[in-house]
């Protein structure tokens, strides 16, 4: 009879294993029945180290409920990388994810990431075309944390000295690039051009600020092959043909360029707010000789392309309450502000772009507050990280090679066709 016992508590033991291993498979996440507990939150590299203090007040009073933080490196292509690997094998080891604005749409139609109840958070409270980034197909699938809006920098010395102000359309900045830039030795233009994410966002802002669109439908329709795309894909183009967006710059990042400036070498720079505050600084050959303004479009002011991070909660969370309630906290207005002081980054806070103490430290807030609220999102597909992967293919090598713009548009048609019709 022992033996017999025995047996089936083994196979009692094994058929519970079994059963937990299976429901995890299953998209069932094992963990404390009330979705309370320890949890982890991943990000890309934390540059100004703000987070850390962030989340220690969180752990001071979440004894029973602290955050672990897990920085990846600051490449958003490997941030990626390692997030999904990790959510196509069903991973509990990440609770919260803070992933990049136009991951989103792909994490919640692969199922990585679970849909949040918007009440819970102060949505309304936010700039609103954030929130848009934060959906998929109707449904809140994250929360913004961070946003971000393309603002062109330009030498304020130079056009001060050439009584001309900063530009409000393409037909200026091409203008000024061409004929006030060589007058000083400066290169005219740049963005960022070298083939990565980067560039992508400088195309979409070009198409969206002619009023076009590359996809539309949540990614399931092509229409880059417009007048509106094309007037757009022909304003970068043009710049490279005539010599006012200099060869260089198409191997240019955000770092490449912002330097590009701060050391005195460019009229006009597109680029994030980060840049502000670095070409401002110390070192800088240009510190109070430069201003900001939102970005120029074919008729005037154009749209940027909406980046920024949203906090998710993984499909497969232990504690999805203690993730829900984590971003809950990281999205509150005392954080948020801290967000801008400590983090150097644009929050989702309307309010805070008109706190007079926060725009006497950071006076480019007001600019960014109309940058994001005329900004879109960069691209919304479940299959982002293929669609991102063409624009940037096929616009580095139509830049390098000159290519006309209806050659550029058809090979851009192509393969954009072909990625939509494989979902």
């Amino acid at each position: 009879m022992r033996w017999k016992r025995a047996a089936t508590r083994a196979l009692l033991v094994f058929s519970l294993l079994f059963a937990g291993s299976a429901g995890a498979r299953a998209g069932e996440p094992l963990g404390d029945p009330d979705g309370r507990g320890p949890i982890t939150l991943v990000t890309g590299g934390d540059l100004t180290g703000y987070l850390r203090g962030v989340l220690d007040g969180w752990n001071v009073h979440h004894p029973r409920e602290k955050v672990t933080l897990v920085e990846l490196p600051d490449a958003a292509d490997e941030v990626r990388a390692q997030m999904v690997t990790e959510l196509r094998s069903h991973s509990a080891r990440f609770d919260v994810l803070n992933i990049d604005v136009a991951w989103t749409s792909e994490f919640a139609a692969a199922g990585w990431i679970r849909p949040v109840d918007g009440a819970r958070f102060p949505l309304k409270r936010f700039l609103p075309p954030v929130v848009d980034t934060a959906t998929f197909r109707g449904r809140l699938y994250a929360v913004p944390y961070v946003t971000n809006a393309g603002l062109l920098y330009y030498r304020k010395d130079v056009l001060d000295r050439e009584g001309a102000r900063p530009p409000r359309t393409w037909a200026e900045l091409a203008h000024l690039a061409k004929t006030v830039a060589p007058k000083y030795g400066l290169d005219g233009y740049a963005g960022q051009f070298l083939p990565y994410e980067g560039l992508t966002a400088n195309v979409v802002e070009a198409v969206q600020s002619a009023g076009g669109s590359v996809l539309a439908g949540e990614g399931t329709r092509v229409t880059v092959d417009s007048p509106a795309a094309r007037r757009g894909l022909s304003f970068l183009l043009d710049g490279v043909r005539e010599g006012w967006i200099p060869q260089r710059a198409l191997a240019y990042k955000e770092e490449e360029s912002r330097k590009s400036f701060q050391d005195g070498h460019l009229l006009f720079l597109r680029n994030w707010p980060y840049a502000y505050a670095l070409a401002g600084g110390p070192t800088s050959k240009v510190a109070g000789k430069f201003g900001a303004v939102p970005l120029p479009g074919p008729d005037g002011p154009g749209a940027s392309a909406l980046g920024g991070s949203n906090l998710a909660v993984n499909a497969h969370s232990r504690h999805p309450e203690t993730a829900a309630a984590l971003i809950s906290y990281l999205t509150s207005e005392p954080v948020q502000r801290r967000v801008l002081t400590e983090g150097a980054l644009p929050p989702v806070w309307a309010d805070l772009y008109a706190d007079p103490q926060l725009v006497r430290r950071f006076p480019y807030l007001p600019t960014l507050k109309r940058a994001v609220l005329t900004a879109r999102p960069r691209l919304k597909s479940p299959r982002y990280d293929q669609v991102s992967l063409a624009v940037q293919a096929v616009m580095h090598d139509a830049l390098v090679h000159r290519l006309s713009t209806d050659a550029t548009v058809a090979r851009l048609e192509r393969e954009l066709r072909a990625i939509v019709s494989r979902g």
